[in-house]
């Protein structure tokens, strides 16, 4: 049904989404309320958008 890789992709994204989160968690616990509006800059900018 499923090969091998297909399935270790699955996971790896499984296990990246975990990941994320937690690290997400652990930015709102660092930077509050100015969370969301953070990853936005540096998705958009880099860490030159950052001051």
């Amino acid at each position: 049904m499923y090969d091998t890789k297909e399935i270790m992709l699955a996971q790896k994204i499984i296990q990246l989404d975990l990941l994320r989160d937690q690290l997400l968690e652990e930015l709102i616990q660092t930077a509050g309320s100015r969370t969301h509006k953070l990853i936005r800059i540096v998705q958009n900018n880099g860490i030159k958008g950052v001051s």
